[in-house]
């Protein structure tokens, strides 16, 4: 069945929905000074088809749409080799109330397809949420920075010393989450010089 369409499919894009998605699929790279991180990457403008897909996956209990992106994914390799010099995959943790409540973390979906292409391995017991925070969609800018203010805490740090580090996400908007990650890193010992994030879109 298709992701989109919801179509009878053998595969989880139809040739149609993916002509459409096609359209607005480009894999970017943005550089930083003032972030607790170096660079960032995206695949998609956190807009039309792409945002409601997002959203579906996120909050209606689809974890399967992320199939949908997959074929994006394998079909543009060449353009993930340049994701080869980082070491490890870290995902974005949910608290453990919300990922209770939704059952999965989508980013991690994400990542697991990306560390299957690329042969990058995801540490999974080094980032923690310490506690459920309001949803950051539902905030401003200066609000999103306070909210998620030291709700990370950092284990094992000794296991990516001297590693270079993707963070992954679903959604970069203003960034405030995925620097707070980083700053957390940053102050249990890793240089921000190894810190890149990677979100499926940017807003």
């Amino acid at each position: 069945m298709c992701g989109i369409c919801g179509k009878p499919h053998k595969n989880s894009l139809c040739y149609n929905c993916r002509k459409q998605l096609q359209k607005e699929f480009k894999f970017n790279q943005n550089y930083f000074k003032n972030k607790f991180f170096t660079e960032q990457y995206y695949f998609f403008k956190y807009q039309n088809i792409v945002r409601s897909l997002i959203l579906e996956m996120k909050f209606n209990k689809k974890p399967y749409i992320y199939k949908t992106f997959q074929y994006f994914f394998e079909k543009n390799e060449k353009n993930l080799e340049k994701l080869k010099k980082y070491d490890i995959m870290i995902i974005v943790p949910l608290s453990s109330k919300r990922k209770r409540l939704r059952g999965y973390n989508q980013s991690q979906l994400i990542a697991e397809i990306i560390s299957n292409i690329l042969q990058i391995k995801i540490q999974n017991k080094i980032l923690f949420k310490t506690k459920n925070i309001l949803p950051q969609s539902t905030l401003n800018k200066e609000q999103r920075k306070n909210n998620i203010k030291d709700v990370f805490k950092v284990k094992n740090i000794e296991q990516i010393k001297n590693k270079k580090i993707l963070l992954i996400d679903d959604i970069y908007t203003t960034g405030s989450t995925l620097n707070e990650c980083s700053r957390t890193l940053v102050k249990n010992g890793i240089q921000k010089e190894n810190i890149g994030v990677l979100t499926l879109a940017k807003d």
